[in-house]
């Protein structure tokens, strides 16, 4: 049997599902023959408008846009016979991760196969579907291609598809009611899982025991002397299917002042997607309490550390990536804010609460009190699924 020798991994500059990608590596034991490839759409202006196009016509329109700019431009001032200097170029940002074109590392894992042996190509995002895809279709023989998050059609152009389980609730009884009868034929997915899809509770990630133990090591004597019990309360932002403002912050506020008395410490963090209007309020309200600590942002991020010591954790409804995390410790979790949550994303939060890994969030709990349930291992699990179809290209993984 031939063994994996490289990874190729699509990433769409989200750190949700970037985080999946690497996660799995990480349980398959490739960590160290990863290479992160992005996919970059063109930033600024009108582009803000342009991102549910596909990337290749977003680049396409793009590159005429700066054409019909770079054309329009005056070259003089007139009367001044001095060069007019072209306008700034847009902002950039500057990375040294390399932009994903299919056919370098359909190229690549042609060269590496001859050499070395297969290579494995791991994506996770609507953006990288595209990418996975030509890659897969450009060398066939040399890859196995895994899409993290469902890719809506033809599902035939990946050896493997992961993805969550509330995905299919469209084909449910209950989704079939919320769709008008004129747009059934457009909501997808439009069949029952197939041969090759995994199907998971919710996202894969990189917080396993091995990480966990780590972050502890690392962020020791931070959070080590802490007061216990230790409330760690990760706040997100809405979505389109889980709306909330500054009435979840209000509600939040009010619910955690109702528990501290049973708590040792808070730790408060936001995420990229938190709108200042949120964080503000829960600043406001909480910074000055001596057991309360809000991260600012700055330095290195503590959610890792944040997952290792803490005894309970309170998380809005609105990130399946944090809650899956959080509910893959086996401690206490808190939901606030699940029925803000609507569609798929409901039936998401159906079933961690039917699994019993959560509770909502009443401001009633006694946070020294702990209670157990059986830990969300989706990475570990859709990692071993990944080995039985390797083995039947006549590939497996490292020793």
């Amino acid at each position: 049997m031939r063994t994996i020798s490289r990874v190729f991994i699509i990433g769409n500059g989200v750190a949700g599902a970037e985080n999946q990608c690497f996660g799995l590596v990480r349980a398959l034991g490739l960590s160290h023959r990863q290479t992160l490839y992005r996919v970059i759409r063109p930033q600024g202006d009108i582009n803000k408008l342009l991102q549910w196009l596909p990337v290749s016509l977003h680049k396409k329109l793009e590159n005429v846009r700066k054409l019909i700019s770079k054309d329009s431009l005056p070259t003089q001032i007139a009367g001044s016979g001095q060069r007019l200097m072209p306008l700034p170029a847009e902002r950039q940002v500057v990375s040294d991760i390399p932009e994903a074109d299919a056919k370098h590392i359909a190229t690549l894992a042609c060269e590496a196969f001859a050499k070395d042996g297969p290579s494995l190509v791991v994506a996770s995002g609507r953006d990288t579907i595209s990418i996975s895809s030509s890659i897969k279709q450009l060398a066939p023989e040399h890859v196995f291609a895994v899409q993290i998050q469902h890719p809506r059609s033809r599902l035939n152009r990946f050896d493997l598809v992961i993805t969550p389980r509330h995905d299919y609730y469209p084909l449910t009884p209950e989704g079939q009611k919320q769709i008008p009868w004129l747009l059934r034929r457009l909501i997808t997915p439009r069949t029952s899982p197939e041969r090759h899809v995994i199907l998971t509770v919710g996202a894969l990630h990189q917080a396993d025991s091995n990480a966990l133990k780590d972050a502890a090591s690392t962020w020791h004597d931070e959070l080590a002397p802490l007061l216990r019990p230790l409330l760690v309360v990760n706040v997100g932002g809405p979505t389109g299917h889980c709306r909330y403002g500054t009435d979840l912050a209000l509600e939040l506020t009010a619910l955690l002042l109702n528990v501290i008395p049973t708590c040792g410490s808070i730790r408060v963090s936001f995420s990229r997607r938190t709108p200042c209007k949120v964080s503000d309020i829960i600043r406001k309200e909480l910074g000055n309490h001596p057991k309360v600590h809000i991260w600012n942002g700055e330095g290195p991020n503590p959610h890792m550390g944040h997952l290792a010591f803490a005894d309970a954790f309170v998380v809005t409804a609105d990130s399946v990536s944090m809650l899956s995390e959080a509910c893959s410790t086996g401690k206490p979790v808190y939901v606030i804010g699940a029925e803000q949550c609507t569609w798929k994303f409901r039936d998401f939060h159906r079933s961690l609460k039917n699994r019993g890994v959560v509770r909502p969030f009443t401001g009633k709990e006694d946070i020294s009190e702990s209670w157990s349930y059986s830990p969300l291992n989706d990475t570990e699990e859709a990692a071993a699924q990944v080995i039985k179809p390797l083995a039947e290209r006549g590939w497996r993984l490292p020793a």
